[in-house]
């Protein structure tokens, strides 16, 4: 990833040769480098300077690497902190990472691990930057991913992280119910990365058994099982460049999550039957509707993947929290599917509009999207009205308040959203095209059209 700013590290140990040999190789990989001998040394120099990442012993004279890792992290929160560990103390560096550190290396210190731990650290304290400075800031034009539809407020806040997160090279972990739309949001931070132009490939890690699973990723050298009739790359070398983007991996099975992390640490895998080491150079995406964290509480699924994994987390909201988008879901997915079963939709019948507006939506985005398909086919007439809706929805028991029976027109719904979120961005277009998930220039013409 190319950065604004030459990026510095801290080193705090107290063995000088070490400190030196740290600080001539970051030299060499264009770092800036600071050196203290001691943990108190270390917390003074934070207190004075704005430092990209900490590398830190654990081991130390006046001031041991846990006491001054605590003191740092209260400091200054957004700062990662590495530590250095002999095997002896790693429950200690552990038990660091829980309560805030950013991850431990062991010692003898593996240099290609380090430099691919720092950078990640660095990156993801570039992202959380500039959140701050997105918060503090005046409303800018901006553009957005425009396959996420929606103008609420927690898909505004998930398009701005996407905005964040997709130029860097950090390690995502995308969290949402089934159905929400975990798969779209990797696309979207794939699309507007710097390796857009590399591949975008995805494993569903719950439909394969684990044997085929470990094929699909590593590959298989011939011979390897029955039916490898030829050497076969798997998806982390044929996503070298791009992007792979591993969808449920809370399905896996702890060994699988052992060859995994592996590949995350040391980018190098073997394929299945092999002993070559390959090279591996694509981003990891992944995705899960369990929590994790509860998961590694119980042990089915490893802290030490969950940590490599959890770099950037990016939560993906449930429809039910998305208020008005399921006007402009449901506007969308109505067109899709009238085109697609060459039918004609007229209108949406305010009733119709009410119950899918008040259902809760266990299904998400993804039972919507089926649930207007189902209604467009099923539809009598040129409006589509409650009663070809699924019979889920139609059960719901709905205090009308006495609506009106007439149809609303998909261009009166439309319009309405539009003037809606104008109003919500205080007359500002181009943040209410990126809320629309539309260019300005649309906005611009259909607010023209209005007007005549």
């Amino acid at each position: 990833m190319s950065r604004a700013k030459q990026v510095t590290i801290l080193v705090v140990d107290d063995e000088q040769v070490h400190r030196y040999m740290l600080c001539s190789m970051f030299k060499d990989w264009g770092w800036k480098c600071v050196e203290a001998d001691d943990g108190k040394v270390a917390v003074d120099a934070v207190e004075k300077f704005q430092y990209d990442a900490v590398l830190m012993d654990v081991r130390m004279a006046r001031m041991d690497g846990m006491e001054a890792f605590s003191r740092i992290h209260a400091m200054n929160p957004a700062l990662p902190v590495i530590i250095m560990t002999a095997y002896s103390s790693v429950d200690a560096a552990v038990e660091a990472i829980k309560h805030g550190a950013y991850d431990y290396l062991t010692k003898p210190l593996d240099f290609d691990r380090l430099r691919l731990t720092l950078e990640r650290a660095v990156d993801r304290k570039e992202v959380e930057e500039k959140k701050q400075e997105k918060k503090k800031a005046p409303v800018v034009e901006v553009s957005a991913p425009s396959s996420i539809i929606g103008s609420s407020a927690p898909i505004s806040e998930l398009l701005e992280m996407i905005s964040y997160v997709a130029p860097t090279e950090a390690t995502v972990l995308i969290t949402g119910e089934s159905g929400t739309g975990k798969e779209l949001v990797a696309a979207e931070l794939h699309t507007n990365s710097e390796r857009s132009n590399g591949p975008f490939i995805r494993v569903n890690c719950a439909a394969l058994a684990e044997s085929l699973l470990e094929s699909e990723l590593f590959g298989h050298e011939k011979g390897a099982f029955t039916g490898a009739d030829r050497e076969r790359d798997g998806k982390f070398v044929q996503a070298a460049g791009g992007t792979l983007f591993l969808d449920e991996i809370g399905e896996t099975s702890q060994a699988m999550q052992v060859k995994m992390l592996r590949v995350l640490q040391e980018q190098e895998l073997q394929r299945v039957g092999g002993e070559e080491t390959i090279q591996t150079d694509a981003r990891i995406i992944a995705a899960t509707n369990r929590d994790l964290e509860e998961e590694v509480r119980k042990g089915n699924f490893r802290e030490d993947l969950y940590y490599r994994l959890n770099v950037v987390t990016v939560h993906v909201p449930p429809l039910r929290d998305r208020g008005d988008d399921i006007s402009l879901l449901v506007d969308f997915f109505v067109k899709k599917f009238a085109e697609k079963n060459r039918r004609k939709v007229e209108g949406i019948t305010p009733e119709c509009m009410r119950f899918l507006a008040s259902y809760q939506w266990p299904g998400n985005v993804r039972e919507l999207e089926n649930a207007i398909e189902r209604g467009v086919i099923l539809m009598r007439g040129e409006h589509l009205t409650e009663k070809s809706l699924p019979l889920s929805i139609q059960k719901q028991k709905l205090e009308t308040g006495g609506v009106a029976s007439q149809a609303t027109s998909l261009q009166e719904v439309e319009k309405q959203q539009i003037l809606k979120t104008l109003e919500a961005t205080n007359g500002n277009k181009s943040e209410a095209a990126r809320r629309l998930g539309i260019t300005r220039k649309t906005l611009q013409n259909k607010l023209q059209k209005y007007e005549e």
